[in-house]
């Protein structure tokens, strides 16, 4: 983790789950960034309470409004980013917030397609590109060459169970919107990778294990993996990867998940 050093960085969904996990972790860091920036949809709501805490311990926190389905709350989202961080730009945009609608093939409905492919896709989308001059900002005040997440990067947490070759525990949970909003995502991932090279930004996306989160044990079934070994892990292997890894899909032990 030592490798990962970064001046700003954002997470959406942070009020539970991994994005508050990832947001600890990064506030704990020997080094912690200059500004961490947690997006949430109800800053001063019960949910946010834990966030409120952190927030009145740590001036490097600070949290942000941010619903990642409405493209006026990104945009007011950014310009808050920008008048923090000012011509430094921000290193790392996180784009952790999802949702997931448990139920059978054959009872998914147009709404909760919909619902969950704009949460989980668009909204990743339009973060990408309302964040895109802070990003482009952060790689040309970056040193070095090449692509890392130290530098300028979109990380997508995406999930095995949008996998095409892998439909990872279908017999468990079907999920097909999820999964299609996965897939999706991870299609959205290359298409960054491949569009935002050029201004010196790593994109990549990221299965964070089956996770002990309130939507990873909303099927009914108990994870196996504890939010702190999943943000653990991630944060390894994000401090590993390299300009030969944009546009991946890898897992939080750094092995490549099948598209």
């Amino acid at each position: 983790m030592a490798g990962l050093r970064v001046r700003s960085l954002l997470v959406t969904g942070a009020n539970r789950g991994i994005g508050l996990g990832l947001v600890q972790h990064f506030l704990k860091m020997p080094n912690p960034p200059q500004w961490v920036f947690a997006g949430c949809r109800d800053p001063k709501g019960q949910r946010a309470k834990e966030l409120q805490n952190l927030a009145s311990k740590h001036p490097n926190l600070v949290i942000v409004p941010l619903e990642v389905a409405s493209p006026v709350s990104i945009k007011v989202a950014a310009t808050t980013v920008r008048e923090h961080v000012g011509g430094s730009g921000l290193n790392l945009l996180i784009n952790n917030a999802g949702i997931a609608k448990i139920t059978l093939l054959e009872n998914e409905t147009p709404e909760d397609m919909t619902e969950t492919y704009t949460t989980n896709t668009v909204g990743p989308l339009l973060m990408g590109q309302a964040f895109l001059p802070l990003l482009k900002k952060a790689a040309q005040g970056s040193p070095g060459s090449g692509l890392s997440c130290s530098k300028a990067a979109i990380v997508n947490m995406s999930s095995i169970g949008g996998s095409i070759t892998n439909p990872y525990a279908w017999e468990m949970i079907q999920a097909s919107s999820y999964r299609c909003s996965k897939a999706a995502l991870n299609m959205l991932t290359k298409c960054q990778s491949l569009a935002y090279k050029e201004h010196g930004i790593f994109c990549v996306a990221l299965h964070p294990g089956w996770v002990q989160t309130d939507m990873g044990s909303s099927a009914g079934h108990t994870p196996p993996v504890t939010v702190d070994d999943s943000v653990t892990g991630m944060l390894k292997v994000l401090s590993s990867l390299s300009e030969k890894d944009t546009g991946t899909f890898l897992d939080w032990e750094g092995k490549v998940v099948p598209w």
